[in-house]
């Protein structure tokens, strides 16, 4: 059987692949982002929820990648953990082939 890296490493290869995989970037980094907040915070859902008043299914979909947060929410969610929410536009990193 072969890991994931593996298979990874291999579809990498394909162009429209890696550019589909690559567009999911900041959003999965999003998502994390909030998964590792809450577990540092010893938070579960279902407190998250209570402390903000979204609903435990919604916390979920959000962290699974199947909710599509507003950035009202995304605060709120960080006021729940007692942290700020921060958002910035960076330059690309350019390569030059």
């Amino acid at each position: 059987m072969k890991s994931l890296t593996e298979v990874l490493n291999k579809e990498f290869q394909n162009e429209d692949f890696k550019k589909e995989y690559d567009s999911l970037e900041t959003e999965y980094s999003l998502i994390q982002t909030f998964i590792d907040a809450r577990k540092q915070s010893n938070v579960t859902q279902k407190e998250l929820a209570v402390q903000t008043g979204i609903a435990q299914a919604d916390i979920s979909k959000i962290e699974s990648g199947s909710g599509n947060p507003t950035i009202k929410i995304l605060k709120r969610l960080a006021d729940g953990l007692d942290m700020q929410l921060k958002i910035e536009l960076v330059p690309k990193t350019k390569v030059f082939q």
